[in-house]
């Protein structure tokens, strides 16, 4: 019997190789001798892509960046011969701020980290690198991520501006210099499921603005700055830049969607088909009994592209059975069996106090695996048709 437990992380409790490795206990205890059990943490492009790419053979890397406030942070990225992973929110993410998203946050926060993450993987010899932007701190259209990489931003006086989306109303140049000429030569991948454009009702500022802890006042004025932006890079760099402004995925990160679109030529793709891709999912489908996905919280945001759906899809393209293993759902069964999920599991089935289910998820989770395991031999013994 060979499993392949592919899961996202259960946000607030457990990463993803953290579920992946009870389910895979609980399994083994289950079935007994004669399971394999091959586990493959995934991601949808936000948190959690770096743990998918360990998984898959990248080697962990450690730098250290500039935060989105502007003090110097540890950042993680993976590599893999000339193919790098970076996750945004490792460097720019809102986890990052010590007291959490306030108005005075959502102004100053910079996504120059992130440009730094870049550097450092470019100066590995690395030439594709794939950006997962969720989590972000900043709106600052991205630019800190290419002041990151070299560009220095300039009042009419000269004088070099801070980070932050709303230092932009200020911005009179764009000195290009010393940016980082290796980016020509690089292919950059945005791993972002987000379509909304950089400015306007449906831009950056306005929708995801109060996340970060943005007022309605302060939206206008990030949105401002970050249009005047635009003109300035426009000026500077062709017209591009602001047919870029536009473009689906140009508000995703606060605007990092904007400058990958403008200034590095990425190609955006769905954030799972991207850690689907480079953990080659379908290969190590290939053989396989059955595969087991799921995340914390299985719900109608799931059916949009996120983790448990991709990997459903990519099992029944190989015709293998799948299930889902959740903290909790809130799908119909019609929805479910849409989704193409024969059964899903809740740690709620087995434990009613949902706080329980986050702090105890580990071994919740590996009696879960130890439930489908017991299953698994009792029809293998039969030797009936995997229905699960």
């Amino acid at each position: 019997m060979r499993v392949v437990i592919a899961p996202d992380k259960f946000k607030g409790s457990l990463s993803a190789p953290d579920v992946a490795k009870h389910l895979a206990t609980g399994l083994q205890a289950g079935f007994g001798k004669g399971i394999e059990a091959t586990r493959i943490p995934v991601a949808d492009g936000g948190e959690g892509t770096i743990d998918a790419a360990i998984g898959s053979g990248f080697t962990r890397r450690t730098t250290t960046v500039t935060g989105p406030l502007g003090e110097p942070v540890k950042a993680d990225f993976a590599v893999r011969d000339q193919e790098a992973v970076i996750e945004m929110a490792a460097a720019s993410g809102l986890a990052l701020l010590p007291d959490g998203p306030t108005s005075e946050t959502a102004k100053t926060a910079t996504s120059i980290g992130t440009g730094e993450l870049i550097r450092a993987a470019l100066d590995l010899g690395c030439r594709k690198i794939i950006l997962g932007v969720g989590g972000s701190a900043n709106t600052d259209a991205g630019a800190g991520v290419l002041q990151g990489l070299g560009a220095v931003f300039l009042d009419r006086n000269g004088n070099e501006l801070p980070g932050g989306g709303a230092a932009l109303a200020q911005l009179d140049s764009i000195d290009f210099s010393n940016f980082d000429v290796r980016v020509e030569a690089t292919e950059f991948v945005l791993a972002s499921d987000v379509d909304n454009p950089l400015l306007g009702a449906s831009g950056a500022p306005a929708i995801f603005g109060p996340q970060k802890g943005a007022t309605p006042d302060d939206v206008a004025e990030l949105d401002a700055a970050a249009s005047h932006f635009v003109d300035v890079l426009a000026a500077t760099t062709g017209q591009h830049a602001k047919f870029a402004a536009k473009a689906e995925g140009a508000g995703a990160a606060g605007g990092v969607g904007y400058i990958a679109i403008a200034a590095l030529k990425a190609e955006r793709r769905p954030g799972i088909d991207v850690v689907l891709e480079f953990t080659e999912l379908e290969h190590r489908l290939k053989g396989a009994d059955l595969v087991i996905t799921g995340e914390g919280s299985l719900d109608e945001q799931s059916l949009l592209g996120k983790t448990p759906m991709g990997v459903s899809r990519a099992a029944q393209r190989n015709g293998v059975p799948v299930i889902a293993v959740c903290g909790r759902s809130t799908l119909s069964r019609e929805q479910l069996t849409d989704a193409g999920f024969h059964t899903v599991h809740a740690l709620t089935d087995l434990e009613k106090d949902v706080q329980k289910c986050i702090a105890e998820a580990g071994p919740l989770l590996e009696q879960l695996g130890r439930h489908i395991g017991v299953y698994l031999a009792e029809r293998t013994e039969n030797k009936e048709y995997l229905n699960v």
